[in-house]
């Protein structure tokens, strides 16, 4: 089974309306306090956590950076299990409303400052993150599996094909980018640094 046949997985919203609220609840954060640290208004934040919308990646990202985790950390259970082992069919999988890019967590929610995502990127798709806020930069590697992407870090552009590995900080303005008329599909491995939560 392909990560776009368990995309509309039903209960994904509420997923990560319950991450969410649990998140902002462990850190005593008003509605007010997540949307000043995170640029994300306040209704929106308010209708995720109601599961009444599909937010986008680049407002999870925004998200995620206010509560200094990985992106990853949001599609995961709220109580995270110590099973070491992700099994392919309980993987969750989740499409960008934005980008149409679809990600697959592949990491167990085992406690671990390592995340690893696989992506798959569809022709023209195009997604830039911000990555100015976060408390704690991440330390990311794109490693593409097939096709070709242009990743940009900062002013700096990067164009990878298959086999190609790309490392940096995420600490500066980052952009995906499908130029070609074929998908294209990638993994990223995120290490959290050393002050990093989540």
């Amino acid at each position: 089974m392909d990560a776009s046949e368990r995309v509309s997985e039903p209960n994904l919203n509420e997923r990560i309306a319950t991450r969410v609220r649990q998140l902002r609840a462990e850190r005593a954060m008003s509605l007010e306090t997540l949307a000043e640290r995170s640029g994300v208004s306040r209704s929106m934040i308010s209708l995720i956590e109601r599961a009444e919308t599909s937010p986008t990646a680049v407002v999870l990202e925004k998200l995620a950076a206010a509560f200094n985790i990985a992106l990853a950390a949001l599609f995961e259970l709220p109580a995270r299990q110590a099973e070491p082992v992700a099994r392919r069919s309980d993987q969750v999988s989740w499409r960008d409303p934005g980008s149409g890019y679809v990600r697959r967590n592949v990491s167990p929610g085992y406690p671990t400052p390592i995340r690893i995502t696989e992506i798959e990127f569809p022709p023209g798709a195009h997604v830039a993150y911000e990555n100015e806020n976060r408390q704690t930069p991440l330390h990311h590697q794109i490693w593409v599996l097939n096709g070709k992407i242009a990743v940009t870090v900062g002013d700096r552009e990067y164009e990878l094909s298959a086999g190609d590995c790309l490392a940096f900080v995420l600490d500066r303005p980052t952009a995906y980018r499908n130029r070609t008329p074929k998908p294209a599909r990638y993994a990223v491995v995120v290490v959290a640094g050393s002050n990093f939560t989540g």
